[in-house]
């Protein structure tokens, strides 16, 4: 019997009627140096592996493809609003994805890059947000929950956020470009950059950015999985780590519609 894919939930989105979670490489039919549930395209894997992993995960989650909008991700600030009319469709462009339609489910795919969730159950709304160093220090997470508020109706206070594994400050090292973006980008250095060096080298705590910027936007509730992608690639795909021959994870939010 084929093993089953493997999701990382949140404590704070277990709640009925929400589908949520973080695909670990577990789960898969991907072979060779990609092996496990490879859910990128673009990393050289065999296409129909790539489109059996998915099938796995939307049956492992009983959604059906044509429910799934995903974005093509450019490291970037946009954000959309999703409907069932872009579903199985990928928005171009898009780092961030909303919606308060049930049914609509929202992906994204990570090796790395940080993965943020997001929950009202207040209004009934998600979004879900993509962000590496440049995302991060353009505040797309931030962009993400405000467009929840200025769209959705949503209350900053009652919006739950959760930071899925990706790389830690421990693996984290930036050079003196993208450390000094991250000095202009927020004033709190102290809790973004350690392990400062001469040469301008230092790491840098993505988990820190996102939470920073989401505080902004009056988020209180922040759960962090603390899981580093680059220290566990047994667990997931890392692309620091494993270059290349790195697959790709993804985050998925589904509102499953009323008596479902």
């Amino acid at each position: 019997m084929a093993e089953r894919p493997v999701l990382y939930r949140f404590d704070s989105l277990e709640c009925p009627g929400l589908v949520h979670g973080v695909t670990l490489r577990a789960g898969g039919c991907s072979e060779g140096r990609i092996a496990g549930l490879n859910l990128g395209h673009t990393v050289g894997d065999d296409p129909k592996a790539v489109d059996r992993n998915h099938a796995r995960l939307y049956a492992e989650l009983n959604l059906e493809p044509g429910q799934v909008v995903s974005a093509r991700q450019v490291h970037g600030a946009h954000v959309a609003r999703a409907a069932a009319a872009h579903g199985g469709s990928s928005l171009p462009d898009t780092d961030g994805l909303i919606t308060d339609e049930p049914g609509v489910a929202l992906l994204m795919r990570f090796a790395d890059c940080v993965p943020v969730l997001l929950y009202d159950p207040v209004r009934r709304a998600i979004g879900l947000a993509h962000a590496g160093w440049r995302g991060a220090l353009a505040r797309v997470a931030g962009h993400t929950a405000a467009l929840m508020v200025q769209e959705l109706g949503c209350e900053p206070a009652q919006i739950r956020a959760a930071i899925g594994p990706s790389i830690g400050p421990c693996c984290y090292e930036v050079g003196p470009e993208v450390a000094s973006a991250a000095r202009a980008a927020f004033s709190r250095r102290h809790e973004l950059l350690s392990r400062e060096q001469a040469s301008g080298h230092a790491h840098l705590n993505l988990w820190a950015a996102v939470s920073l910027q989401l505080r902004e936007v009056g988020l209180v509730q922040i759960e962090v999985a603390h899981l580093c992608t680059a220290c566990r690639t047994d667990l997931f795909y890392s692309y620091r780590r494993e270059g290349t021959a790195a697959g790709r994870m993804a985050a998925i939010l589904c509102l499953r519609p009323s008596g479902v």
